[in-house]
């Protein structure tokens, strides 16, 4: 990849991303651990579920013009490679930049550390961790 662009400035799981009425941005809850409560009646491994999420990748075009795409993909704990969303962008240089948002729902059916990894043309960009917790509340006594 050239390394004259595009240059990632920010990469985020979050709940939510507002953009104000001048067009700034503002980040809500950033996410890099979710904890699934269960009863003390539960079972033992963690039941699949789903959860709204953002992602949000903030990039500066440096060298880098014209149309290009970005990818988001998943990896599981275990290794297995979840599906992976293009996002077609277009960079028109300098410090002019792309915001992309990316809503989703993460699903979850495993516990342990996923890894959210994000692509420029095929090249990796970078890494984003969220780990899943499973807490089973303990029986009153």
């Amino acid at each position: 990849m050239d390394t004259d662009g595009p240059f990632l400035q920010a990469a985020l799981i979050c709940e939510r991303v507002l953009v104000e009425q001048d067009g700034v941005l503002s980040v809500i809850r950033v996410i890099d651990r979710l904890i699934r409560h269960a009863g003390p009646d539960a079972p033992d491994e963690l039941a699949p579920f789903a959860q709204p999420i953002q992602i949000l990748l903030l990039m500066k075009s440096g060298a880098a013009r014209g149309r290009f795409e970005v990818t988001v993909g998943v990896e599981k704990p275990s290794g297995e490679q979840g599906e992976v969303i293009g996002v077609p962008v277009h960079f028109e240089g300098e410090d002019r930049g792309v915001q992309v948002m990316l809503p989703m729902t993460f699903e979850a059916d495993q516990e342990g550390l996923y890894w959210f990894e994000v692509g420029f043309e095929g090249e990796r960009l970078t890494r984003m961790p969220l780990r899943v917790l499973y807490q089973r509340d303990a029986r009153s006594l």
